[in-house]
Protein backbone atom coordinates (compact mmCIF):
# COMPACT_ATOMS: atom_id res chain seq x y z
CA UNK A 1 0.00 0.00 0.00
CA UNK A 2 1.55 3.88 -1.25
CA UNK A 3 1.34 6.63 1.13
CA UNK A 4 -1.75 7.85 2.38
CA UNK A 5 -3.23 10.60 0.24
CA UNK A 6 -5.65 13.96 0.32
CA UNK A 7 -8.26 11.26 -0.66
CA UNK A 8 -7.82 8.87 1.36
CA UNK A 9 -7.86 12.07 4.39
CA UNK A 10 -11.12 12.63 2.79
CA UNK A 11 -13.00 9.78 2.83
CA UNK A 12 -11.71 9.18 6.27
CA UNK A 13 -12.94 11.79 7.55
CA UNK A 14 -16.00 11.84 5.87
CA UNK A 15 -15.36 15.53 3.70
CA UNK A 16 -14.71 17.11 0.72
CA UNK A 17 -10.95 17.07 -0.60
CA UNK A 18 -11.13 20.81 -0.52
CA UNK A 19 -11.52 20.86 3.36
CA UNK A 20 -9.12 18.61 3.92
CA UNK A 21 -6.53 21.10 2.11
CA UNK A 22 -8.15 24.33 3.73
CA UNK A 23 -7.52 22.75 7.30
CA UNK A 24 -4.13 22.79 6.46
CA UNK A 25 -3.62 25.82 3.99
CA UNK A 26 -6.34 27.92 6.14
CA UNK A 27 -7.27 26.13 9.15
CA UNK A 28 -9.31 28.75 10.71
CA UNK A 29 -11.51 29.00 7.32
CA UNK A 30 -12.73 26.01 9.21
CA UNK A 31 -14.54 25.01 11.95
CA UNK A 32 -12.89 23.64 15.12
CA UNK A 33 -14.88 20.38 15.08
CA UNK A 34 -14.09 19.77 11.24
CA UNK A 35 -10.59 20.68 11.59
CA UNK A 36 -10.20 18.33 14.35
CA UNK A 37 -12.17 15.47 12.45
CA UNK A 38 -9.54 15.73 9.60
CA UNK A 39 -6.35 16.04 11.76
CA UNK A 40 -7.54 12.86 13.20
CA UNK A 41 -8.01 10.96 10.32
CA UNK A 42 -4.53 12.34 8.92
CA UNK A 43 -3.05 11.11 12.33
CA UNK A 44 -4.48 7.57 11.78
CA UNK A 45 -3.57 7.28 8.39
CA UNK A 46 0.06 8.54 9.21
CA UNK A 47 -0.73 11.51 6.54
CA UNK A 48 1.86 14.51 5.96
CA UNK A 49 0.49 16.81 3.04
CA UNK A 50 2.91 17.63 0.55
CA UNK A 51 3.96 19.79 -2.14
CA UNK A 52 5.12 17.61 -4.05
CA UNK A 53 4.50 13.86 -3.62
CA UNK A 54 7.40 12.83 -5.99
CA UNK A 55 9.85 15.74 -3.57
CA UNK A 56 9.10 13.44 -0.50
CA UNK A 57 9.00 10.06 -1.83
CA UNK A 58 12.68 10.54 -2.95
CA UNK A 59 13.68 13.42 -0.18
CA UNK A 60 15.38 15.58 -3.04
CA UNK A 61 13.58 18.71 -2.17
CA UNK A 62 17.23 20.75 -1.12
CA UNK A 63 15.29 22.54 1.48
CA UNK A 64 15.94 21.59 5.65
CA UNK A 65 13.01 23.09 8.00
CA UNK A 66 12.88 24.65 11.07
CA UNK A 67 9.69 24.74 13.25
CA UNK A 68 9.66 26.92 16.31
CA UNK A 69 7.12 29.22 18.08
CA UNK A 70 5.77 32.14 17.53
CA UNK A 71 8.06 34.68 19.14
CA UNK A 72 6.09 38.13 18.59
CA UNK A 73 6.37 39.93 21.83
CA UNK A 74 3.54 41.88 22.72
CA UNK A 75 5.24 44.18 24.91
CA UNK A 76 7.63 44.87 21.65
CA UNK A 77 4.74 45.13 19.51
CA UNK A 78 3.13 48.04 21.78
CA UNK A 79 5.81 50.38 21.24
CA UNK A 80 4.99 50.22 17.67
CA UNK A 81 7.27 48.96 13.97
CA UNK A 82 10.07 50.86 14.66
CA UNK A 83 11.10 49.65 18.34
CA UNK A 84 9.44 45.97 17.61
CA UNK A 85 12.45 45.77 14.86
CA UNK A 86 15.23 46.63 17.13
CA UNK A 87 14.04 44.19 19.74
CA UNK A 88 13.40 41.14 17.43
CA UNK A 89 16.99 41.19 16.96
CA UNK A 90 17.40 40.18 20.69
CA UNK A 91 15.13 37.16 20.59
CA UNK A 92 16.78 33.90 21.50
CA UNK A 93 15.28 32.22 18.27
CA UNK A 94 17.04 34.62 15.34
CA UNK A 95 20.02 33.42 16.56
CA UNK A 96 19.61 29.80 16.22
CA UNK A 97 17.97 30.48 13.03
CA UNK A 98 21.12 32.56 11.88
CA UNK A 99 23.72 29.16 12.72
CA UNK A 100 21.14 26.91 10.82
CA UNK A 101 21.28 29.14 7.70
CA UNK A 102 24.70 29.25 7.26
CA UNK A 103 25.38 25.42 8.09
CA UNK A 104 22.60 24.64 5.19
CA UNK A 105 24.48 26.73 2.94
CA UNK A 106 27.52 25.18 3.70
CA UNK A 107 26.05 21.54 2.71
CA UNK A 108 24.02 23.06 -0.04
CA UNK A 109 20.77 23.55 1.53
CA UNK A 110 18.01 25.76 1.60
CA UNK A 111 15.97 26.84 4.99
CA UNK A 112 12.28 26.91 5.22
CA UNK A 113 11.36 28.62 8.84
CA UNK A 114 7.73 28.57 10.01
CA UNK A 115 6.62 29.86 13.32
CA UNK A 116 3.72 29.17 15.06
CA UNK A 117 1.91 29.73 18.38
CA UNK A 118 1.72 26.29 20.35
CA UNK A 119 -1.77 25.58 19.62
CA UNK A 120 -1.11 25.43 15.78
CA UNK A 121 2.68 23.43 16.65
CA UNK A 122 0.88 20.09 15.45
CA UNK A 123 -0.38 21.82 11.65
CA UNK A 124 2.55 24.13 11.28
CA UNK A 125 5.31 20.85 11.44
CA UNK A 126 3.08 18.74 9.29
CA UNK A 127 2.79 21.28 6.62
CA UNK A 128 6.80 21.98 6.78
CA UNK A 129 7.28 18.60 6.58
CA UNK A 130 5.70 17.76 3.35
CA UNK A 131 8.18 20.29 1.99
CA UNK A 132 11.82 19.87 2.83
CA UNK A 133 14.53 17.00 3.54
CA UNK A 134 14.88 16.73 7.20
CA UNK A 135 13.34 18.87 10.21
CA UNK A 136 14.50 20.42 13.34
CA UNK A 137 12.00 21.46 16.26
CA UNK A 138 12.58 24.45 18.31
CA UNK A 139 11.55 24.98 21.95
CA UNK A 140 8.44 23.82 20.81
CA UNK A 141 5.67 20.99 22.20
CA UNK A 142 4.15 19.22 18.94
CA UNK A 143 1.56 16.84 19.64
CA UNK A 144 2.88 13.20 20.18
CA UNK A 145 0.81 11.69 17.02
CA UNK A 146 2.44 14.14 14.58
CA UNK A 147 5.72 14.22 15.70
CA UNK A 148 5.63 10.27 15.34
CA UNK A 149 3.88 10.37 12.46
CA UNK A 150 6.77 13.21 10.64
CA UNK A 151 9.95 11.26 11.91
CA UNK A 152 9.04 8.12 10.50
CA UNK A 153 8.97 9.74 7.31
CA UNK A 154 11.86 12.03 7.45
CA UNK A 155 14.94 12.93 9.85
CA UNK A 156 13.91 14.84 12.70
CA UNK A 157 16.02 16.62 15.45
CA UNK A 158 14.77 18.91 18.29
CA UNK A 159 16.49 21.70 19.94
CA UNK A 160 15.50 22.25 23.10
CA UNK A 161 12.40 22.39 24.87
CA UNK A 162 10.86 18.65 23.42
CA UNK A 163 11.37 15.31 25.36
CA UNK A 164 11.20 12.96 22.22
CA UNK A 165 12.66 9.81 23.21
CA UNK A 166 14.61 7.91 20.00
CA UNK A 167 15.16 10.90 17.80
CA UNK A 168 18.13 13.36 17.54
CA UNK A 169 18.58 16.30 20.45
CA UNK A 170 20.33 19.32 20.95
CA UNK A 171 20.29 21.44 24.24
CA UNK A 172 22.46 23.39 26.14
CA UNK A 173 23.49 22.64 29.64
CA UNK A 174 20.57 24.09 31.89
CA UNK A 175 21.31 22.68 34.76
CA UNK A 176 25.08 23.61 34.99
CA UNK A 177 24.68 27.23 33.83
CA UNK A 178 21.77 28.30 36.44
CA UNK A 179 23.83 26.64 39.02
CA UNK A 180 26.78 28.07 37.95
CA UNK A 181 24.97 31.71 38.27
CA UNK A 182 22.93 30.84 41.39
CA UNK A 183 26.47 29.69 43.34
CA UNK A 184 27.88 32.96 42.50
CA UNK A 185 25.32 35.10 43.80
CA UNK A 186 24.96 33.19 46.74
CA UNK A 187 28.72 32.63 46.80
CA UNK A 188 30.02 35.77 45.93
CA UNK A 189 27.50 37.92 46.78
CA UNK A 190 26.71 36.58 49.60
CA UNK A 191 23.09 36.48 48.86
CA UNK A 192 20.43 34.12 50.44
CA UNK A 193 17.04 35.46 49.51
CA UNK A 194 16.46 34.65 45.75
CA UNK A 195 13.04 34.58 44.20
CA UNK A 196 13.17 32.69 40.88
CA UNK A 197 10.96 33.53 37.79
CA UNK A 198 10.27 30.44 36.02
CA UNK A 199 9.15 29.65 32.36
CA UNK A 200 5.70 27.79 31.47
CA UNK A 201 4.87 24.69 33.27
CA UNK A 202 5.67 22.63 30.26
CA UNK A 203 9.30 23.54 29.48
CA UNK A 204 11.82 21.13 29.76
CA UNK A 205 14.41 24.05 29.77
CA UNK A 206 13.07 26.39 32.26
CA UNK A 207 12.40 23.77 34.83
CA UNK A 208 15.79 22.20 34.26
CA UNK A 209 16.96 25.60 35.08
CA UNK A 210 14.48 25.97 38.18
CA UNK A 211 16.39 22.63 39.18
CA UNK A 212 19.95 23.92 39.06
CA UNK A 213 18.68 27.31 40.98
CA UNK A 214 17.20 24.12 43.65
CA UNK A 215 20.99 22.82 43.47
CA UNK A 216 22.23 25.23 44.26
CA UNK A 217 20.48 26.34 47.80
CA UNK A 218 20.87 23.03 48.51
CA UNK A 219 24.47 22.95 48.68
CA UNK A 220 24.83 26.17 50.22
CA UNK A 221 22.60 24.63 53.86
CA UNK A 222 20.05 27.43 52.28
CA UNK A 223 16.07 26.44 51.92
CA UNK A 224 15.54 25.09 48.98
CA UNK A 225 12.65 26.71 46.70
CA UNK A 226 9.93 23.87 45.64
CA UNK A 227 8.48 25.86 43.24
CA UNK A 228 9.03 29.15 40.83
CA UNK A 229 8.49 32.37 42.75
CA UNK A 230 6.03 32.89 39.72
CA UNK A 231 6.23 32.06 36.40
CA UNK A 232 6.07 33.99 33.09
CA UNK A 233 6.01 33.01 28.64
CA UNK A 234 9.41 34.18 28.66
CA UNK A 235 8.55 37.77 27.06
CA UNK A 236 9.45 40.77 28.27
CA UNK A 237 6.15 41.73 29.08
CA UNK A 238 5.58 38.77 31.47
CA UNK A 239 8.79 39.60 33.07
CA UNK A 240 7.72 42.95 33.84
CA UNK A 241 4.36 41.83 35.12
CA UNK A 242 6.05 38.99 37.24
CA UNK A 243 7.77 41.70 39.22
CA UNK A 244 5.11 44.17 39.47
CA UNK A 245 3.50 40.98 40.98
CA UNK A 246 5.74 40.40 43.33
CA UNK A 247 6.91 43.52 44.69
CA UNK A 248 3.10 44.09 45.73
CA UNK A 249 3.05 41.09 47.65
CA UNK A 250 3.53 41.18 51.60
CA UNK A 251 6.91 40.37 52.78
CA UNK A 252 10.39 41.32 52.44
CA UNK A 253 11.87 41.96 48.91
CA UNK A 254 14.21 39.55 47.68
CA UNK A 255 17.74 40.06 47.58
CA UNK A 256 17.65 39.21 43.67
CA UNK A 257 15.47 37.97 41.05
CA UNK A 258 17.22 35.19 39.11
CA UNK A 259 15.07 34.51 35.42
CA UNK A 260 14.41 31.69 32.98
CA UNK A 261 15.49 33.61 30.00
CA UNK A 262 17.23 37.54 29.43
CA UNK A 263 13.69 38.56 27.92
CA UNK A 264 11.66 38.18 31.21
CA UNK A 265 14.83 40.21 33.02
CA UNK A 266 14.89 42.73 30.59
CA UNK A 267 11.43 43.27 31.57
CA UNK A 268 11.82 43.28 34.82
CA UNK A 269 14.57 46.21 34.73
CA UNK A 270 12.05 48.34 33.03
CA UNK A 271 9.48 47.45 36.08
CA UNK A 272 12.06 48.01 38.62
CA UNK A 273 12.96 51.20 37.53
CA UNK A 274 9.47 52.48 37.31
CA UNK A 275 9.11 50.96 40.88
CA UNK A 276 11.59 53.57 41.91
CA UNK A 277 13.92 49.96 42.80
CA UNK A 278 17.39 50.31 42.29
CA UNK A 279 19.46 47.67 40.70
CA UNK A 280 21.60 46.10 41.96
CA UNK A 281 21.87 48.18 44.91
CA UNK A 282 18.41 47.90 46.13
CA UNK A 283 18.26 44.01 44.55
CA UNK A 284 19.94 42.16 41.72
CA UNK A 285 18.59 40.76 38.08
CA UNK A 286 20.23 37.82 36.47
CA UNK A 287 18.99 36.59 33.22
CA UNK A 288 20.01 33.32 30.87
CA UNK A 289 20.66 32.61 26.97
CA UNK A 290 23.25 35.83 26.67
CA UNK A 291 20.63 37.63 23.86
CA UNK A 292 22.89 40.62 22.22
CA UNK A 293 20.02 43.19 24.24
CA UNK A 294 21.21 41.77 27.72
CA UNK A 295 24.59 43.81 27.14
CA UNK A 296 23.03 46.57 25.76
CA UNK A 297 20.37 47.60 28.27
CA UNK A 298 21.22 49.00 31.91
CA UNK A 299 22.14 48.10 34.22
CA UNK A 300 23.80 45.17 31.60
CA UNK A 301 22.38 41.82 32.64
CA UNK A 302 24.73 39.32 34.44
CA UNK A 303 23.55 35.77 32.47
CA UNK A 304 24.05 32.75 31.76
CA UNK A 305 25.49 32.56 27.79
CA UNK A 306 24.46 29.77 25.54
CA UNK A 307 25.81 29.24 21.89
CA UNK A 308 22.36 29.68 20.58
CA UNK A 309 24.29 29.92 16.69
CA UNK A 310 25.93 26.47 17.74
CA UNK A 311 22.23 25.26 18.21
CA UNK A 312 21.42 26.11 14.86
CA UNK A 313 24.46 24.50 12.87
CA UNK A 314 24.57 21.20 15.44
CA UNK A 315 20.78 20.59 14.35
CA UNK A 316 22.01 20.80 10.56
CA UNK A 317 25.35 18.20 10.53
CA UNK A 318 22.69 16.02 12.51
CA UNK A 319 20.08 16.22 9.80
CA UNK A 320 22.66 15.52 7.08
CA UNK A 321 23.77 12.83 9.25
CA UNK A 322 20.63 11.30 9.68
CA UNK A 323 20.01 11.92 5.98
CA UNK A 324 23.35 9.53 4.70
CA UNK A 325 22.40 6.67 7.64
CA UNK A 326 18.38 6.61 8.60
CA UNK A 327 19.71 3.45 10.98
CA UNK A 328 21.88 5.28 12.87
CA UNK A 329 21.88 5.61 16.93
CA UNK A 330 19.96 8.67 18.33
CA UNK A 331 22.29 11.19 19.16
CA UNK A 332 21.96 13.69 22.18
CA UNK A 333 24.38 16.68 22.30
CA UNK A 334 24.41 18.96 25.31
CA UNK A 335 26.24 22.41 24.34
CA UNK A 336 28.42 24.04 27.40
CA UNK A 337 27.44 27.48 28.67
CA UNK A 338 29.02 30.19 30.44
CA UNK A 339 28.19 32.55 32.98
CA UNK A 340 28.59 36.35 32.17
CA UNK A 341 29.06 38.79 35.14
CA UNK A 342 28.16 42.18 34.85
CA UNK A 343 26.42 44.90 36.69
CA UNK A 344 22.90 43.72 37.36
CA UNK A 345 24.55 41.39 40.01
CA UNK A 346 27.14 44.46 41.08
CA UNK A 347 30.04 42.79 39.22
CA UNK A 348 32.54 44.94 36.71
CA UNK A 349 31.02 44.80 32.94
CA UNK A 350 31.72 42.20 31.43
CA UNK A 351 31.09 40.80 27.44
Amino acid sequence: MGDPTVYDVAERAGVSIATVSRVYRSPDTVRAATREKVLSAARELGYVPSASARGLASRATGVLGLCFPDFADPEAEAEGAADADEAEMSFYGDEVIRGMERAARRHGYALLISAAHADRAGESMADVAGRVDGLAILAQQVPAAVLDVVSRRLPVVVLAGHTAPGLDRIEAANFDGQLELTRHLIDDHGLGRLAFVGGPEDSPDAAARFRGFQAAHLAAGLPMPEQPAARGDLTVASGRKAVMDLLDREGELPQGFVFANDQMAVGALYALAERGVVVPDDVVVTGFDGIPLSRMVSPALTTVRQPMSRLGEEAVELLIARLADRRRPATARILPTALARRASCGCAAQA
